[in-house]
């Protein structure tokens, strides 16, 4: 009895020599949770303002707000496709950049059926050099271009670089990040002299979070990705909208070959067609977001799951120390 009144005793002293300290970690600790809790917050409030409240509130029309005409690089990929599907819808007329193949005459066939906007195909070989860019000019010359959208295509398959063929690297810098960057160049003078128009690139969340064995994606959606910001920072002042989409895993159809990694639709893994719908909602609002609200979610993750281990550590000194005071 005596030695558990002397602990009780000697606890005491101890507690009231370092009443300090705990008063500083009790502060710290409290601080420490406001600031997180004010960055959640933050996180939360930016997330409706760019992915709900321009669902809700009406705005101009897309052709008013930009531009006519919509130049789509890379429409073999799905999403870009289902893009330029949603760009029409909103009455905005196309034109499709790509190489000589059938499959590009079938979909502005079906642009103009569906949707009745002007639909047109500038047939060019990739890479562009001087003379594969004519017929690309001769489609643009004329025409109020108020968009224009750059998708980058996905490996068919993981390697890492070693394995990685020289010429398929010679292929993606060719047809990924030279013809990108040369269709902004083509474009952006038309812009520039109206004062107004939007680029989209479309990239992927590898730019953002290495994967394993996707050297080659994690480098060329990077690359699109700075070249968004770059661009969106020298000439937003001009009138020029740039825009950097960091999708994560969509659901693709069965028949696309980059597709078999592909999972069922869902709720984090949304159709080309629905993730498109939500993309193009975001732009003139967001510089740099992942398009969709779900995806918005994954890509914070990682950053409140930092927060959360020491946020309900801290929470749990500062009760303990409240309670023993």
């Amino acid at each position: 009895m005596a030695a558990v009144d002397s602990f009780q005793l000697l606890y005491r002293e101890i507690s009231r020599s370092c009443s300090f300290y705990y008063e500083t970690l009790a502060l710290v600790g409290a601080l420490y949770a406001a600031g997180t809790a004010v960055l959640l917050l933050r996180d939360c409030c930016t997330m409706v303002r760019v992915h709900f409240l321009p669902r809700m509130i009406p705005t101009k029309r897309l052709t008013q707000r930009f531009g006519d005409w919509a130049v789509i690089n890379g429409v073999s990929e799905p999403v870009a496709r289902a893009y330029a599907e949603e760009l029409a819808r909103n009455g905005v007329c196309i034109i499709l950049v790509g190489p000589d193949h059938p499959a590009l005459a079938d979909i502005a066939s079906s642009l103009m059926h569906s949707y009745g906007v002007e639909a047109v195909v500038a047939r060019t070989d990739f890479p562009l050099d001087q003379a594969a860019c004519k017929p690309i000019k001769e489609a643009l010359r004329g025409k109020d271009i108020g968009f224009l959208v750059n998708c980058v295509g996905h490996p068919l398959s993981s390697q890492n670089l070693l394995e990685t063929p020289e010429q398929h690297l010679l292929e993606l810098v060719n047809n990924t990040i030279a013809s990108a960057t040369l269709m902004v160049r083509l474009v952006l003078p038309g812009m520039v002299e109206r004062s107004r128009g939007a680029v989209v690139n479309i990239s992927s969340s590898a730019c953002c979070r290495p994967l394993p064995a996707r050297v080659t994606l994690t480098a060329s959606t990077g690359y699109l990705d700075q070249l968004s910001r770059a661009l969106h920072f020298e000439y937003s002042d001009a009138g020029i909208f740039v825009q950097s989409l960091t999708p994560f895993q969509l659901a693709l159809p069965e028949h696309q070959p980059s597709s078999s990694s592909c999972r069922r639709s869902g709720w984090f893994t949304p159709k080309p067609e629905v993730y498109a719908r939500h993309a193009i909602s975001t732009l003139g609002v967001s510089s740099r977001t992942t398009g969709y609200w779900p995806h918005t979610l994954q890509w914070r993750q990682q950053s409140w799951l930092c927060y959360s281990p020491t946020l309900l550590l801290l929470q749990i000194i500062y009760y303990i120390i409240t309670i023993d005071s």
